[in-house]
């Protein structure tokens, strides 16, 4: 390949006019900090590399644990590793094996500090490195399961030096039997386990997350339910042999899916309330994730629900790390991948390994605290999109929050290498203030018609999605990561199919266009004369006669199209798995004709159109929506 540092200028200068006199005006590159690609690197080399968790020691350094292995995860290699950054993450020094990669399997390491810059690591540890246990038959045609990196015991070893050592001697949490223990195929004498959440403190206890595990079966766990670890005394405790736990909550069951919801429930995330009330949240096989509330420190519980928007929808989500945070300003946030439902089981019914996929993109809402009946609860959000990468099968999990210096940080794997990425504070600000948001979006406004219906107008400026790279001889295509929004009231007399809202095509077919369905719905269309795409908001949200508000957020970064009808982000109700849709990343421009005609054929009305040149935040466009005419 040619390097481009070495092209004569004067062919350069060129080409950049050549390749101009096909635009009316270039579209930039947009560096886009939500493209994982664009963070920086914990750790990569090895074939895996999960669950970097991460703190801020008391010298300043972000200590970060990952479990690596050199193969694939469960590999006999796998251990717990730690690496520390002095610079926020733009290098890291040399990983120290917590467990030694010829020894037992030691997996999925979380960190807690304490008050003394102490910090303790928690993970599970194949003690009487075992080889194989009794799995369900079927899947196994033996019966025996081979992965052994979640059995064992819970243990422990702490640093003194900010990350940089760690004890010799690992502690064991001394565990208490429940049902789902009692009932595995060792009567409990084998424990099987794993621990994917962060440590949380609350008043002077501090309680580590424990998933126990009933047997090994299809999908890998086939049975899985919630439990504490809560320690009175590790905050202040110097003697690690005197430290006491206690196994929460009280009785011999843990936190498991609601009702119906299936024999799944993993990865407990904690988070503290003001009010001294322990929020958790966890996913489940059901299509949604569940919460539940404790008052009383851990002891018991709310009966686990599904968690629910502030307007009382069910909060989509697959079999994936689904973590809340609170945030030192006392609000919160919340990491989930945003489909699921009924679609969604009925998939994994047929193919149990399918609850695993679509972890991209990722999503974040806002959470804040609202009086209950019993207490303080969470509100949450419309989500934003956070992180994605170019391939939708690569998953992107096992995230952490660090907030250094008044900036958010969070850190998530793909399996392959463990990253750290910035987060957007004016998408975090948005989150929050969503609630009670009534402004209309100015930035990137390129368009406002009142009374729209039956007229025509110019058609502004629009980037385009994918454009040719002139620094390279082979011309590829370069993702320019930009997008536009349209942003419209209408009432339709009728919800007959074919009626457009907006048209821009020119006569060869190029352009984008927005029609009514024979299902009722509203569907934007885009075409670049080699590609088509196409996606719907979901059903049964227009109604006729009605006056509704519709977003459409096209969004060139992770090829993603969102609509928003009356405040609601689609999400694909009890109908779709998917809300939200992909176009693809080959499609090069929205751009059609000259004149943006619209509802030529509308029977009814368009009180408001406004079109932007770049993405809307889910946000903004609920700001538009209450904001009204």
């Amino acid at each position: 390949m040619t390097n481009p540092s070495t092209v004569a200028r004067p062919y350069k200068i060129f080409m950049d006019g050549f390749l101009a006199s096909f635009a009316d005006k270039p579209t930039e590159q947009r560096l886009d900090g939500r493209r994982i690609e664009n963070g920086r690197v914990i750790h990569a080399g090895n074939h895996y590399v999960d669950e970097p968790f991460i703190v801020k020691a008391d010298d300043g350094a972000w200590v970060c644990s990952l479990t690596i292995g050199d193969w694939q995860e469960a590999d006999r290699s796998q251990r717990t590793t730690i690496r520390r950054s002095l610079d926020q993450g733009r290098t890291w020094s040399e990983p120290v094996d917590i467990e030694p990669a010829e020894g037992p399997e030691g997996s999925k390491a979380v960190l807690l500090k304490v008050p003394g810059g102490r910090i303790y690591a928690f993970y599970i540890y194949n003690t009487d490195n075992l080889r194989e246990v009794a799995g369900d038959n079927p899947p196994y045609e033996t019966g025996l399961c081979t992965r052994v990196d979640s059995l064992g015991d819970f243990v422990f070893k702490y640093s003194d030096d900010h990350g940089r050592a760690w004890s010799a001697r690992r502690y064991v949490i001394p565990m208490r039997t429940f049902e789902i223990d009692a009932e595995n195929p060792y009567q409990g004498r084998i424990r099987f386990g794993m621990n994917s959440a962060i440590p949380c403190v609350l008043g002077k206890a501090a309680y580590v997350p424990f998933t126990k595990v009933g047997r090994f079966g299809e999908g890998l766990f086939s049975r899985s339910e919630g439990v504490l670890f809560k320690s009175d005394n590790i905050l202040t405790e110097r003697d690690p042999d005197k430290i006491t736990w206690e196994t929460l909550p009280a009785g011999r069951i843990g936190l498991r899916a609601p009702e119906g919801g299936g024999p799944i429930a993993e990865e407990h995330s904690f988070a503290p309330l003001s009010d001294g009330t322990l929020h958790c949240v966890f996913r489940t096989i059901a299509g949604w994730s569940a919460v539940a509330y404790s008052r009383d420190g851990g002891y018991t519980w709310t009966e686990p629900d599904y968690m629910r928007y502030a307007d009382g929808r069910r909060v989509k989500c697959p079999r994936s790390a689904t973590f809340a945070w609170k945030c030192r300003n006392g609000q919160y946030l919340y990491w989930f991948h945003n489909h699921g439902g009924p679609r969604f089981r009925e998939r994994i019914a047929r193919n149990s390994h399918y609850s695993f996929e679509n972890r991209n993109p990722v999503w974040l809402a806002g959470g804040v605290e609202v009086d209950g009946p019993d207490g303080r609860r969470i509100q949450w959000s419309q989500p934003e999109i956070a992180l994605y990468t170019d391939d939708p099968i690569v998953r992107i999990s096992y995230p952490d929050l660090l907030e250094d210096d008044g900036r958010y940080f969070v850190t998530e794997t793909n399996k392959d290498t463990g990253r750290i990425h910035e987060l957007d504070p004016v998408m975090l600000e948005g989150l929050w203030r969503q609630f009670d948001l009534a402004d209309v979006a100015e930035d990137g406004l390129v368009l406002e018609v009142n009374d729209a219906a039956g007229t025509e107008a110019p058609m502004p400026w629009l980037p385009d999605f994918c454009v040719l790279d002139e620094r390279f001889a082979d011309y590829r295509a370069r993702q320019t990561r930009q997008g536009f929004s349209l942003d419209f009231w209408v009432r339709l007399e009728s919800l007959a199919a074919g009626q457009l809202i907006v048209d821009n095509r020119a006569d060869d077919g190029r352009g984008f266009w927005i029609h009514t369905t024979d299902q009722g719905t509203l569907e934007i269309a885009l075409c670049d004369g080699m590609t088509e795409n196409r996606w719907a908001c979901d059903p049964n949200l227009i109604e006729a006669g009605q006056l509704h508000h519709a977003g459409l957020v096209i969004d060139g970064g992770p090829h993603v199209i969102t609509f928003v009808i009356d405040g609601a982000v689609c999400d694909g109700g009890e109908t779709r798995q998917f809300g939200w849709g992909r176009f693809s990343p080959h499609l090069q421009s929205p751009k059609g004709g000259p004149t943006l005609r619209l509802g030529p054929n509308l029977d009814g009305a368009i009180p408001k159109l406004r079109l932007y040149d770049r993405a809307l935040r889910n946000t903004e466009v609920i700001g538009n929506w209450r904001a009204g005419l």
